[in-house]
């Protein structure tokens, strides 16, 4: 079960090789002597968080883990080192490739479509989980989607993720635009309902191998989603 911790991360896992990096810290591969174990760390540098958003959505992050650990779905969350320069997570430890990665990659015979049909299951259970606790993920895509080493989904990377309030509605542009809904692009308040929206993008992407709203930039896709001219290939 995940917990706050006061001692140092140090003092119970040993860190090894790095096997991730994102805009405010890495993540790593670390062992537990006491459970003999290897783990995911993910390393915050708290000094590169600026905006205030930055640090509520970090501080959010740790707490919406807890809150929905354990999920067969989910990556579980084990231990939270919380100092004054840093926040360090102690993560389940997944398989270095995404669902993007696996579509990337040419010749997959593994991703068939009963192998996609498997894939949403998964994935729309994780968000129902999610869902239950009125937490909506906020940037569900495929780069956020990993397997463990039974190659079950699990959802990841809760760091834009936030709890609809009594009014049961979000604000904010949050997102990555090929997967965001419409209503986030417009400035209108929303709700869980954005998750299932970049679900059903994720489903596109499965199906189609491209996403289904394109532009070369920001605004262009922004624009197209808000068009919302959904075309499937033949």
């Amino acid at each position: 079960m995940s917990k706050m911790c006061d001692d140092t991360l140090k003092n119970n896992y040993q860190l090894c090789e790095e096997i991730g990096r994102g805009r405010f810290g890495t993540i790593s591969r670390c062992f537990s002597p006491t459970n003999n174990g290897f783990f995911a760390c993910k390393s915050i540098d708290k000094n590169l968080l600026n905006d205030p958003t930055d640090r509520e959505c970090l501080q959010n992050e740790a707490k919406i883990m807890s809150i929905l650990s354990p999920h067969p779905n989910i990556v579980q969350l084990f231990d939270v080192y919380d100092t004054e320069d840093s926040l360090d997570m102690v993560l389940e430890l997944c398989q270095q490739s995404t669902l993007y990665d696996r579509l990337m990659k040419s010749g997959d015979d593994g991703l068939s479509e009963g192998r996609y049909a498997s894939i949403m299951k998964q994935l729309l259970t994780a968000i129902a989980h999610c869902h239950r606790f009125g937490i909506v993920h906020r940037d569900i895509k495929p780069d956020n989607i990993l397997f463990d080493e039974m190659n079950r989904v699990k959802l990841a990377d809760f760091g834009s993720a936030d709890w609809v309030g009594e009014e049961g509605t979000l604000s904010g542009v949050v997102g990555t635009p090929y997967y965001v809904a419409p209503e986030v692009v417009m400035g209108r308040d929303y709700n869980e309902k954005v998750d299932v929206w970049s679900a059903g993008v994720v489903l596109y992407v499965l199906l189609a191998g491209f996403p289904p709203f394109y532009g070369e930039t920001v605004e262009e896709i922004f624009q197209a989603v808000v068009r919302g001219n959904l075309r499937f290939p033949p």
